[in-house]
């Protein structure tokens, strides 16, 4: 849909009621006002205002009125609401009250840097793997830290109980227009994973945020709660978000291996926007989270690993979980890259050890990972490259310590 007319006949056949204009904050929380179809044109022409003090990051003093613009193509039916009185929602572009972009818009964020990459000639894809915890609701619907179930990696029913959730979160992907490629039970108590489809870099960051609103959304209709958090048990697996990056170029050429050290470069400084919690660092060098900065072929236990079946063709990234905000990590990943490229980086030699059970001798020489969060944001304060594509005051609120005590 790209047009207003288009946009408003639609509605009328499809009596949609209600549209739900959704934004970010600068953590990858999703907001949203909703209004009338009747009030559709006026948005494109002169935007929504709200208060922009009352949402996270996004303080700009006493001048706190910001307003969204909605961007038609991203109109999806909101499967879970009633039919009769249907529910829309459409991603909005945050500008300022003269209409130029508004800085911390982190949507915005994402589109410079796919525009940047497709100046270097760079046909770049994502392709996330998002795992979550499913636990049971108390008699007043209140989340348990019970899990739903006891079934280990890729069990099956009467074991596994979350295949009918998986289901329709499968189904309601489809009436959104993300096409899911698989789901199964992960190894942790409740955990499950479903996979979607990879795609361009600003698709795939809607479709991400999407898939995790329908998870809970649905999670929340069945009686339980779907959990993201990095990890919900000391003692089984936390939740990753593993991220397939592909590379290509319009002639051809093969700048995969730059690209990839440009990450494995830059993966401390940018860190802290993969990884924003306290618990995303007790995920760290364990349980097929990697610990060590390092790349290899198949082994799970290294931050880069390229699949078996993808030599040449992508990389899956392990460290980061799915707290991160989606349009961050994705163009954070992307501006690593082009350095590698520019730079022409090597990542040197594949590292093919068990790293959860090599001695010492043989880890010595490797980077790790920052082991706590206030490591993460002192390395992030002093990155240069952080400063070079990102607005001073993201970099600040990520690394302002006073949020720690308001974990998402």
């Amino acid at each position: 849909m790209q047009s207003y007319e288009e946009v408003r006949d639609m509605f009328e056949e499809e009596n949609v009621k209600f549209i739900r204009c959704s934004f970010f904050d600068v953590f990858g929380q999703q907001k949203n006002i909703a209004i009338m179809p009747s009030e559709l044109k006026r948005a494109l022409e002169q935007g929504i205002s709200f208060d922009a003090s009352m949402i996270a990051g996004f303080d700009t003093g006493i001048r706190s009125d910001l307003f969204l613009k909605p961007d038609l193509s991203t109109i999806t039916a909101v499967p879970w609401r009633p039919i009769d009185g249907r529910v829309v929602r459409v991603f909005c572009d945050v500008v300022n009250p003269d209409m130029t972009p508004f800085q911390l818009d982190t949507r915005r964020i994402l589109k410079k840097a796919a525009r940047e990459a497709a100046k270097m000639g760079l046909k770049i894809n994502f392709g996330p793997e998002m795992e979550f915890y499913v636990f049971k609701q108390d008699e007043n619907g209140n989340p348990t830290q019970e899990p739903l179930d006891h079934a280990g990696y890729m069990d099956v029913e009467p074991l596994d109980k979350g295949d009918n959730i998986r289901r329709e979160i499968c189904f309601t992907l489809i009436d959104m227009g993300i096409t899911p490629e698989s789901s199964h039970h992960e190894h942790g108590p409740g955990q499950n994973e479903v996979d979607f489809r990879y795609g361009d870099a600003l698709t795939t960051a809607d479709n991400t945020s999407t898939f995790k609103w329908a998870v809970q959304s649905i999670a929340e209709s069945s009686g339980s709660k779907a959990d993201f958090s990095p990890k919900p048990f000391r003692d089984e697996p936390g939740n990753g978000m593993h991220i397939n990056v592909s590379v290509g170029t319009e002639d051809g050429k093969d700048l995969m291996r730059p690209f990839m050290a440009g990450v494995l470069h830059y993966i401390k400084d940018m860190c802290i926007f993969l990884n924003p919690v306290r618990s995303s660092y007790e995920r760290f060098g364990e349980m097929e989270a990697p610990g060590y900065i390092s790349w290899s072929q198949q082994n799970r236990t290294s931050l880069v690993r390229i699949p078996a079946s993808s030599v040449g063709k992508r990389f899956e990234l392990r460290s980061p979980d799915p707290m991160a905000n989606p349009y961050l990590a994705y163009a954070l990943i992307i501006y690593a890259g082009m350095e590698g490229i520019r730079q022409e980086m090597d990542p040197g030699e594949p590292v093919d050890l068990n790293l959860y059970q090599a001695d010492q001798e043989k880890t010595s020489s490797l980077q790790r990972l920052p082991e706590r969060i206030e490591e993460a944001m002192q390395i992030a304060r002093k990155s240069g490259f952080l400063k070079k594509y990102l607005p001073q005051r993201l970099i600040d609120v990520y690394c302002d310590e006073k949020r720690l005590g308001e974990e998402r």
